[in-house]
């Protein structure tokens, strides 16, 4: 039976990507603790506060790299009884370095960014990702979105006005470091984006894609699950239609949600403990 915490509910960390805060976990927060889990949504280091105090101090962030963020979700997740860990777009790339690194009993990468490895990307995320990585003096600098860039990116699928809702609600600028650091990591030895990717010693892992998703589209995170199912370690991948890059916020999220409960039920070998139970 796998260990569970004082409180007799397995740990769960929500690890948010790019261009976002722990908001964007909003849903899947209040889903999986009613499912029994013990669940926590930390930010990345330098981002407090919530959204709107995000944007006022953005340039807090600048020069923020892929290191430093995994050395600080590594020391959260020491300090916790070995958790589940949910990550997406760039949470997701860090949930793979994580479980790479022995931490978390089992991992979620949902449209993870490419780790070094991955040769060939579509041009639809060359194009999400053009903000940072056109404009070479913000590599150590803040990204902003627009309003139409974080469509394209994150909420094509949405209606216009749902589209510019999401932007109000959980658009914060970005540290371009991490951009350069993922986008240039074949051209470097050992980069922070690095991966084992025959580790059989790590937690089982499953891979979500999207398949209306622009940044990571679907071939990407299926390319990634099949460099990672090379390993001996239990390694998934479940793909869904008509969803976007940010499809924790749409109106079908539960269904991946439920999901990725279902096959957290499968690996993991405690039971939950239930609201109703509780």
């Amino acid at each position: 039976m796998a260990d569970v915490g004082g409180n007799g509910k397995i740990p769960m960390v929500l690890i948010h990507g790019a261009w976002l805060s722990s908001r964007s976990w909003e849903n899947y927060s209040d889903y999986f603790s009613k499912r029994g889990f013990d669940v926590s949504a930390p930010e990345w280091p330098r981002k407090h506060g919530d959204v709107e105090e995000m944007r006022e101090t953005a340039e807090e962030s600048a020069g923020l790299g892929v290191a430093e963020i995994v050395d600080h979700y590594a020391e959260l997740i020491g300090a916790l009884d070995d958790p589940v860990l949910i990550g997406h777009s760039y949470g997701g790339l860090f949930v793979e370095l994580l479980l790479d690194r022995g931490l978390g009993r089992a991992g979620v990468a949902m449209s993870p960014a490419p780790p070094k490895g991955i040769l060939k990307l579509p041009l639809s995320t060359l194009k999400a990702g053009a903000p940072a990585l056109a404009h070479p003096s913000k590599r150590h600098g803040i990204v902003t979105l627009t309003h139409d860039e974080f469509t394209y990116g994150f909420v094509n699928t949405f209606s216009p006005a749902d589209a510019a809702a999401a932007y109000e609600r959980y658009a914060v600028p970005e540290t371009g470091q991490i951009f350069y650091e993922a986008g240039f990591a074949n051209f470097h030895l050992h980069p922070p984006t690095e991966l084992h990717f025959d580790n059989g010693d790590r937690g089982p892992l499953l891979i979500v894609g999207a398949d209306e998703d622009h940044t990571v589209p679907a071939s990407l995170s299926k390319g990634v699950y099949e460099r990672l199912s090379k390993s001996s370690a239990n390694t998934d991948y479940l793909e869904f239609a008509g969803r976007p890059h940010l499809h924790m916020i749409a109106d079908d999220w539960q269904e991946v949600a439920e999901a990725v409960d279902s096959w957290l039920d499968r690996v993991l070998d405690a039971p939950l403990v239930t609201e109703g139970q509780l």
